[in-house]
């Protein structure tokens, strides 16, 4: 991607604004649509939100957009819309066993009403925060019971695939496990084994950054550095990781876009965590600079190359390996095409990454992933990528879920899925442009947890 030297969060302000202005609408139309008894909206098909059944992970964002609406515009109706629909729909998902996604649910929506409670935002009273607190903190211990043990020790939070399985997303659902231990919380096992929260989280990630992100060292003849694989196989029996694998990219071997960009985020988002605790915390561990360097060497891996390997202006194609991407020519020194004829690309992991660049750039004190941010920004920001049609209930255009299953729309008259939106895309999209205002107005940094 080339990286635009004159872009600054107080000129991608107006910008941001519109995103919420364009969101308010799609949010009311949804909200005034759909039954949630359908199960959770996942991405659109000619304009309209449906569903469609592997797990139940998208429904935090769906309510978790109206608390970011009313954070970003101070609108009533969409922290009332927020509020009502977390209590009255996401206790499932606070208790349910059998995915990793907890972060990715009840932060979006627990979390961030959490967050506005402590920065004095909610009209409530105590009940009401502890209400937040017991769901995340059951949330966290129910995500860390998820528990595969490796050969060296260590261990992950095994996916929905099984207790082999360890997917790069998850390095982002850890925030669940973040806020868990931040409120004091702990998993309690047999014999009131008492199992820290933090050290799941440390050991996970670590995990992720061993197993899933490439460092150009040999492990294999496709080892890239920064090459991120979206799974990770391991033999339950005795903790040996046997090879990566793929659920949703291209192949094993090349880098599906939106788990690198969950990396990219995942990754800067924990630093940032990190840098809140006491040096003693993380000494059981190896002590803070053998934890960082790791969380870091991973970060800046999957951020570089997510700049080498992206279009131009920073939105990536859905795989860096897709096979039809060669008939594309020199696909990364031009603008990203999402009409092409032959790979779609993926706005929905451009939304996530760039938070990842901006997120790292910001605590590196370094000025090229920050810049690389902004310019994403500025791209999705805009046309062809930002939606304004009143008929779509989608905000972020051009969104993939999963290309190998062929879920995705392919409206008639084109070769590949374009057009459409999923609701991750959409929330990340508020997130980002949340991100940007409270930076930009100069308001508490926004952060997953809150003191």
């Amino acid at each position: 991607m080339k990286i635009a030297q004159d872009i600054t969060v107080a000129s991608l302000e107006g910008k941001a604004r519109r995103v919420f202005d364009l969101s308010a609408a799609k949010i009311e139309a949804l909200e005034r649509r759909w039954n949630p008894a359908s199960g959770s909206p996942v991405y659109t098909i000619r304009g309209q939100y449906t569903s469609r059944g592997w797990t139940e992970w998208t429904q935090g964002f769906q309510f978790g957009s109206a608390i970011l609406q009313f954070d970003a515009t101070d609108d009533r109706k969409f922290l009332d819309i927020g509020r009502e629909r977390t209590v009255s729909e996401m206790a499932k998902h606070v208790s349910h066993i059998g995915v990793h996604d907890h972060g990715f649910n009840n932060v979006s929506t627990y979390g961030n009403l959490l967050r506005l409670w402590n920065e004095g935002r909610l009209d409530a009273d105590e009940w009401e925060r502890n209400f937040y607190e017991v769901a995340l903190k059951s949330s966290a211990a129910v995500q860390a019971a998820r528990w595969s043990r490796t050969s060296d020790g260590g261990g992950y939070i095994y996916s929905f695939n099984g207790p082999q399985s360890l997917f790069v997303d998850t390095i982002r659902s850890l925030r669940v496990l973040a806020i868990g231990h931040h409120l004091g919380h702990a998993l309690m096992g047999e014999n009131d084994r008492r199992i820290s929260l933090l050290e799941r989280l440390i050991q996970h990630a670590q995990a992720t950054a061993n197993y899933s992100v490439y460092y150009g060292k040999g492990r294999d003849i496709y080892d890239v550095r920064g090459r991120v694989a979206h799974e990770s196989i391991f033999n339950p029996n005795d903790g040996n990781f046997r090879c990566p694998n793929t659920q949703q990219g291209y192949s094993p071997f090349t880098t599906w876009a939106r788990g690198l960009a969950w990396a990219m985020c995942g990754f800067a988002e924990q630093l940032e965590f990190l840098h809140t605790l006491e040096d003693g915390e993380l000494v059981p561990f190896g002590g803070r600079p053998r934890v960082e360097s790791l969380f870091q060497q991973a970060a800046e891996a999957a951020c570089d190359f997510y700049i080498e390997n992206t279009a131009l202006d920073g939105v990536p194609y859905w795989d860096t390996g897709a096979p039809g991407l060669h008939r594309l020519g020199e696909w990364r020194e031009r603008a990203s095409q999402p009409f092409n004829l032959f790979e779609p690309v993926d706005s929905s992991a451009a939304a996530i990454a760039a938070q990842g660049l901006l997120r790292l750039g910001r605590f590196l004190k370094n000025d090229r992933y920050w810049r690389a941010g902004l310019t994403v920004c500025s791209t999705l920001f805009e046309d062809p990528y930002l939606s304004a049609d009143p008929g779509q209930e989608g905000l972020l255009l051009h969104s993939v879920y999963h290309r190998p299953n062929g879920w995705d729309f392919i409206p008639e008259g084109h070769a590949i899925p374009c057009g459409e939106a999923s609701m991750w895309g959409d929330y990340h999209a508020r997130e980002l442009a949340l991100y940007i205002l409270r930076i930009g107005e100069n308001k508490p940094y926004l952060t997953f947890w809150s003191e």
